[in-house]
């Protein structure tokens, strides 16, 4: 057992969050949970400290989720992670990586740059423009910039009157004046999830509907199951994923009559998929790929 001082940052309470704790306590004999709700960054004295423990102290943090929900506050607990990497402390993914991928925007544009396929996507604040968008596309599925598991996101048709038609893309950009709009593919019944740990592709597992949603999240009925993807897509999952350094990740792969396109490249990785689905104790190999990188 080790001496190291490594905590994760996670929501108190919840499964991965603590299994993830559990299996580096196991290893390290160390454990500490962080909210990072609770987190007061002092630049003056280079601290940030949680519950009377200075973070900069830390021999290493994983950051399992960083909050319940995106927003862009989100991005300002990121930042602070920053810093405690600029003090020396191993985070895992880095701040940095992260960052990338909390807005979908941001995460949408890395990958087209790499040459990913994924879904017609147009990006507008202008409403006439996003009316012709959806007539383009048929239906449209509207994305939150910062959001999971499908929160805050619709199916907008065009199969109706102009003035309804502007009514709804109105009442979606009350909440998102940005308004991210995703030509509707239609789905077989399923879409995958690739894990990838340093990089490493280690399985896939499906998300199976279970319902008339047009979504499989597990938030909207869906179950967890098996897959075994072909080549080719877990070849555009590992470059897709390899844009963004990360430690650990899941990619969010949809197939196509046309062949595989992804969705989003995930910050921190789903664990109960990876389980679930696949049999893949992330847990336990992530605390494990922790310990052979952290810093003497």
């Amino acid at each position: 057992m080790s001496n190291l001082k490594i905590a994760v940052v996670g929501i108190p309470g919840k499964w991965s969050t603590e299994v993830l704790a559990d299996a580096l306590e196991s290893r390290t004999g160390f454990r500490l949970v962080i909210d990072m709700a609770e987190v007061c960054l002092d630049l003056s004295l280079g601290s940030l400290m949680y519950r009377g423990i200075n973070l900069c102290d830390l021999d290493g943090i994983v950051v399992k989720k960083i909050s319940a929900e995106y927003s862009p506050d989100t991005l300002n607990r990121l930042e602070m992670l920053r810093f405690v990497e600029a003090r020396g402390v191993r985070v895992f993914s880095s701040a940095a990586s992260m960052l990338g991928l909390i807005n979908r925007l941001s995460c949408t544009v890395t990958l087209r740059q790499h040459g990913i396929p994924m879904p017609d996507t147009v990006v507008t604040e202008d409403i006439d423009e996003a009316m012709a968008v959806v007539r383009e596309f048929s239906a449209a599925v509207c994305k939150p910039l910062f959001s999971t598991k499908a929160r805050g996101m619709c199916i907008i048709n065009a199969q109706q009157e102009d003035v309804a038609l502007a009514a709804e893309l109105q009442q979606f950009q009350l909440a998102n004046p940005v308004m991210y709009l995703q030509r509707k593919i239609d789905l077989p019944g399923r879409d995958l999830g690739l894990v990838f740990l340093g990089g490493k592709y280690l399985g896939s597992y499906a998300r199976v509907s279970q319902s008339d949603s047009w979504n499989t999240t597990i938030n909207s009925g869906g179950r967890y199951a098996l897959a075994e993807p072909p080549l080719e897509t877990i070849e555009i999952a590992q470059r897709a994923q390899a844009a963004f350094n990360l430690d650990f990740t899941t990619v969010d792969v949809a197939e196509t009559d046309t062949g595989p396109v992804v969705f989003e490249v995930s910050a921190f990785g789903g664990f109960r998929g990876a389980l679930e689905g696949a049999g893949i104790d992330a847990a336990a190999l992530y605390s494990e790929y922790v310990l052979e990188n952290i810093r003497p």
